[in-house]
């Protein structure tokens, strides 16, 4: 029963050091106080992150913390303790919400969030079946990239307000966490976006951007704030996106850990999918973000090579016994908008970046018009329908980046078949590396 589960660890050699040349593998620990050290180490590495994503939306962040914690742990239980990892708020929920929550509240936008988180599921379901093979032919590097690169750049226009208003306080943020990136060695590096927000909170403070009031009148001990999803078939095509960038995060994530540890997970693939799926939609059903694998998790396992599930067992529990902290939450939400406005540049930046990053390490071929005119397309139909900008049809409301996507997947795979049909497909690069015509051009 412990192996199915995933929690029947072996001691890692005496428990309080690891063997030169090895790591503490998934179904291996160390003794129990350097396992809660690490595990903490993973709470911290994820929470900056974690606690943004609803600050900016508006989301409970107690709430977001307890479902994130649950989810870790569904996530550690469907993979059978294969597959270290905590599953945070994921930053491609923030467009589809904000727009879910204009027209419909605080429900439309969980009910997206679960209508998303479902749809994941069923695409585990999938993989688990058929492998991982069509999902590299529905969305090849171009399309991927695409698609990710156009959700951080229609993102880029919720912080003009906070650039144009506060500039001080936002400009404050984005230098700390980038001087803090850089500046520091370890741990403290890879919590930038944490040291960061503490920065610009106190030059908020300093310029009295913060409003402490809340704070004393808010229990030490409580229930977290729930909430129940409302479903509308509009925002249907605000959250499906999302799926292409959660597939592509999860299977990513798993390549990475089989790479780290030297494992075989190809066949795990679609639990992890139908894990991530699972807990995104508890997440949307009680009031929290939608979830997804977290890369900056990947950092401390690097750093420590302790890859134990049983580290993210005491991350999940220490989430969810944070989550009943009231008080910690309403301290929380005194951040005030520069300081979400400052990291949100940084991280809708990186989003944008991580889409140009899939094209430079799959080679992608720009001289190539089908690549051209597919990542061309999606993005600049992204950025001209930003904020409130809709295409209506009837009762349906497309946003820029529903469109955006649509789009990409629309040209690559129109002009992909027309050319093998009329054979027009672009003739592959000469030898020597410069790129020959291609036969549509």
């Amino acid at each position: 029963m412990s192996n199915r589960f995933g929690i029947g660890w072996r001691l890692h050699g005496d428990g309080k050091s690891i063997t030169p040349g090895t790591v503490v593998a998934p179904d291996e620990r160390l003794a129990w106080p350097q396992t809660i050290g690490v595990g903490v180490q993973h709470v911290m590495a994820m929470f900056g992150a974690t606690v943004l994503v609803p600050t900016l939306t508006g989301f409970p962040v107690t709430t977001t913390l307890l479902f994130t914690g649950i989810g870790t742990l569904l996530f550690l239980i469907i993979t059978a303790g294969r597959v270290p990892s905590y599953l945070g708020s994921s930053f491609a929920f923030i467009a589809p919400v904000t727009g879910a929550m204009a027209t419909h509240g605080m429900g439309g936008a969980l009910g997206g969030i679960v209508m998303a988180g479902a749809a994941l599921f069923v695409v585990g379901l999938i993989v688990q079946k058929a492998g991982t093979g069509w999902i590299h032919a529905l969305m090849p590097p171009v399309v991927m990239g695409t698609i990710v690169a156009l959700i951080g750049l229609n993102l880029a226009t919720s912080t003009t307000d906070k650039i144009t208003e506060v500039p001080l306080t936002t400009f404050a943020t984005v230098l700390a966490i980038i001087i803090t990136t850089v500046l520091f060695k370890g741990m403290l590096g890879r919590l930038s976006i944490l040291l960061g927000i503490i920065v610009g909170y106190l030059v908020a403070w300093a310029q009295g951007q913060v409003d402490f009031s809340a704070i004393a009148d808010a229990p030490w001990i409580g229930l977290p704030d729930f909430a129940a999803p409302a479903f509308h078939l509009d925002t249907l095509t605000l959250f499906l996106p999302v799926v292409f960038v959660l597939i592509a995060e999860n299977v990513g994530h798993v390549k990475t850990v089989a790479l780290m540890t030297g494992k075989e997970l190809d066949d795990v693939n679609g639990r992890a999918l139908m894990a991530d799926g699972a807990a995104t939609m508890i997440a949307g059903a009680g009031g929290g973000s939608g979830t997804t694998t977290y890369a900056e998790n990947i950092g401390v396992m690097a750093s420590s090579r302790v890859y134990s599930t049983a580290a993210y067992w005491v991350a999940g529990a220490v989430a969810i016994t944070v989550a009943f902290l009231p008080k910690f939450g309403v301290l929380i939400n005194t951040i005030p908008p520069g300081v979400a406005g400052g990291a949100g540049i940084v991280l809708y930046g990186m989003i944008a970046i991580v889409g140009a990053r899939l094209w430079v390490q799959h080679k992608v071929d720009f001289s190539n018009p089908i690549n051209l005119m597919t990542a061309g397309t999606g993005l600049i139909i992204a950025i001209a329908l930003y904020g409130d900008n809709v295409l209506s049809v009837g009762n349906m409301s497309f946003g820029g980046i529903a469109l955006g996507t649509a789009a990409t997947l629309l040209v690559f795979h129109l002009m992909s078949s027309i050319a093998k049909v009329r054979g027009t497909e672009p003739v592959a690069p000469a030898e020597s590396g410069s790129a020959s015509p291609s036969n549509l051009g």
